[in-house]
């Protein structure tokens, strides 16, 4: 694997450890599980994507056909992040809520209603504009890191290929 995937992936494990703490400071509230849920700040799917792009653009150049489609994807990627994923996310806190309402109605019937009540769906899909924009930030921080480490090692082999 090249050290572009390997950085892109090291800045998603990074967001995704990087919700916990933030989401303690917020909520007061100790969450080691959102590690591996979605949502949250800051998004990884933007960070992964930011990091790759940044690290393409340093590596290839703005020019290249690499990072064209590294930016677009990248873009699709955040949108949907923040648009597709936020909006079935808000329509699924609905469906929850009808879930609750419904049976509240059932309890005050007198008569006996047995139905297997279904698993209350994922609420936290998608992400405000601000996780976006905090996983796009930090992606680009992995990917120029990331970019300033790899250039020092290409520069050491090519020092060490001259002797």
């Amino acid at each position: 694997m090249n050290k572009g995937v390997y950085l892109a992936l090291l800045s998603i494990g990074l967001a995704q450890g990087l919700k916990i703490p933030i989401h303690y400071l917020k909520k007061k509230e100790w969450r080691p599980d959102l590690f591996f849920g979605t949502g949250g700040m800051p998004s990884s799917h933007s960070a992964g994507v930011s990091t790759l792009t940044t690290y393409i653009a340093l590596r290839r150049g703005l020019s290249t056909v690499d990072f064209a489609l590294s930016l677009i994807y990248g873009l699709i990627v955040m949108y949907d992040a923040q648009g597709v994923r936020r909006q079935t996310g808000e329509l699924t806190l609905k469906v929850n809520s009808l879930n609750e309402l419904i049976e509240k109605i059932h309890k005050k019937e007198s008569m006996e209603f047995k139905e297997k009540s279904p698993k209350k769906l994922k609420e936290m899909l998608g992400h405000e504009p601000e996780e976006v924009l905090g996983g796009a930030v930090l992606g680009i921080l992995v990917g120029l890191i990331g970019h300033h480490f790899t250039e020092k090692d290409r520069k050491l082999s090519k020092f060490k290929l001259k002797f």
